[in-house]
């Protein structure tokens, strides 16, 4: 999947040492590799618990805004998130904090199949009404989420030409050029998960039992978030997640489009991370057939 370069070298035995030093409890358990990913290292800590440790500098700074707001935000919502129950300190052997979080039970929504669709577009919609809430002043900056779409133009049309002919490329302009006609946001900067996508999806026996990976966390256009509607729904699914969501502030036709971008330029993303990524690559061709061929 392309993934960058660790800036630290985050082993078992790193961990180990700080879990003595700052957690001397949990020290005793098992501890065992589950992810290596983009920012952090995944490391499940006996049954209930993961270890989660930035590998980069990037992944540090997004720990400090989960340290920071996810605890508040997780008792709002009406599905659980990966927010810490304890927050790890830098040391003399590691420069950033970290976190341990809870262990959720289950696949990824990418991998698996939902059990009742219409019934997880519900509650997924209803998670989304719940975060979509007026953000403060000095909520998290994020660059890559939130933003006018008029922001993405550019950058789909890049990512467009460097896919080339693995894609469809004259339909995906023209439905990406038809999709970025539409009004900006004018509400209040709203909460943003900002990374609402299937691979950060926990389904266990058919339901979505928690949401993860929340360091994009930010505010502006609630229409980032919509972009999942694309990525696990069909079409009347997708009309039950969307009245849902806006349970409380209205989804409108604008707001709605705005998702679909959104959802395009993911699709494109997906695709171009992909070179080492089977789930990625299913994501993105799924992904971009949902938006090209949508009403």
């Amino acid at each position: 999947m392309n993934v960058p370069a660790a800036e630290i070298d985050v082993t078992e035995d790193l961990v180990r040492g700080l879990l003595d030093d700052q957690c001397p409890d949990l020290a005793d358990r098992p501890l065992t590799l589950v992810a290596n990913g983009w920012d952090n290292v995944i490391f499940r800590l006996g049954d209930d618990l993961v270890a989660r440790v930035p590998r980069r500098q990037l992944g540090a700074d997004l720990v400090q805004h989960e340290h920071r707001w996810l605890p508040d935000l997780a008792q709002r919502l009406p599905i659980p998130i990966a927010a810490p129950l304890r927050t790890g300190a830098p040391s003399d052997t590691y420069p950033w904090a970290w976190s341990i979080c809870p262990w959720f039970d289950g696949e990824v929504a990418a991998d698996t199949e939902l059990g009742d669709p219409p019934t997880e577009a519900q509650r997924l919609g209803d998670f989304v009404a719940a975060f979509h809430t007026p953000a403060p002043p000095e909520a998290p900056d994020n660059q890559f989420r939130g933003q006018p779409v008029a922001y993405l133009r550019p950058r789909i049309r890049d990512n467009i030409e460097l896919l080339g002919s693995t894609i469809d490329a004259g339909s995906v302009a023209a439905r990406a050029n038809h999709l970025l006609d539409v009004d900006d946001w004018s509400g209040p900067p709203l909460w943003l998960h900002g990374d609402l996508h299937t691979a950060n999806l926990i389904v266990r026996n058919g339901e979505i039992v928690a949401v993860l990976d929340l360091g994009d966390i930010t505010s502006g256009d609630p229409a980032v978030d919509l972009a999942v509607a694309w990525m696990l729904f069909g079409e009347d699914d997708r009309t039950t997640f969307r009245a849902a969501a806006g349970s409380v502030l209205a989804v409108d036709d604008a707001t709605w489009q705005r998702g679909q971008t959104w959802a395009l330029h993911f699709a494109l993303l997906y695709l171009l991370h992909s070179a080492d990524s089977e789930r990625f690559a299913r994501m993105g061709r799924s992904l971009l057939s949902a938006v090209v061929t949508a009403g």
